[in-house]
C-alpha cells in the first residue's frame, strides 16, 4: 500500500507518481474531499480524472481526519501525541466505524494496489501517519511517495504500541520524547 498527499500539484502529476507505483486505485481518505486551491482533486472532477488515467477511485470518509468531536480513549491511551488534532484522531482511530473503514482499506489492497491519499504534503503532519500505522500493525507494507523517483517505507511511529486486542496507542513514551509528535 501507498500513501501520497496531493498538495499542490496538477492532477497529471499525482497520477504520472501513483503510476509510477503502479497504484491502480486511489482511496481518498479526506474527511470533506474538496479543495478551493486546488479544484482539481474536488470529488466533482478527481473520480473522472483518475478514471481517464485507468486508475480507481474510491472516496473512503471513515478514515477522515478532522476529528474534533470525538470521544476520549481511556486516559493515558494516546497522550503520546502532543497534537490536539493527533490526539483527536488517535482516540477516533479507537471507534467501530473506524475499524470499519480501516477493514475496507485492507480489503480493498488485498486485490489492488492502493494509495490512501489526502491533501498534506507529507504524511508526518497529516492522519495519514495514523492509518498508517494501523495498516502497519495489520502486517501489511506501506510506502510513502513523494514523486515519481522518491519515496519512503513507512515505519511505526517510534512510541507508538501495538496490541493485538487494543490496537495502535501512543501512550507518552518513557525514555526521551520524538521530534514530531
Amino acid at each position: 500500500m501507498y500513501t501520497i498527499g496531493h498538495s499542490t500539484r496538477s492532477a497529471s502529476e499525482l497520477i504520472d507518481v501513483l503510476r509510477a507505483a503502479s497504484v491502480t486505485r486511489v482511496v481518498d481518505i479526506r474527511s470533506i474531499p474538496r479543495s478551493r486551491t486546488n479544484p482539481q482533486f474536488g470529488i466533482e472532477v478527481l473520480p473522472e480524472t483518475l478514471a481517464g488515467a485507468g486508475l480507481d477511485y474510491v472516496h473512503l470518509p471513515a478514515l477522515g481526519g478532522l476529528r474534533t468531536n470525538v470521544e476520549i480513549a481511556e486516559e493515558g491511551t494516546n497522550a503520546g501525541w502532543v497534537r490536539r488534532s493527533f490526539r483527536n484522531y488517535a482516540d477516533y482511530a479507537r471507534t467501530p466505524s473506524f475499524r470499519d473503514g480501516l477493514h475496507a482499506l485492507l480489503h480493498m489492497a488485498s486485490g489492488q494496489t492502493c494509495a490512501i491519499m489526502c491533501a498534506e504534503a507529507v504524511w508526518w503532519r497529516c492522519h495519514r501517519r495514523i492509518v498508517t500505522d494501523h495498516v502497519l500493525a495489520h502486517g501489511m507494507a506501506v510506502v510513502h511517495l513523494f514523486t515519481r523517483t522518491k519515496s519512503a517505507p513507512a515505519l511505526l511511529t517510534p512510541f507508538a504500541v501495538v496490541d493485538a486486542q487494543a490496537g495502535v496507542s501512543y501512550p507518552v513514551p518513557e525514555r526521551g520524547l520524538p521530534v514530531c509528535r
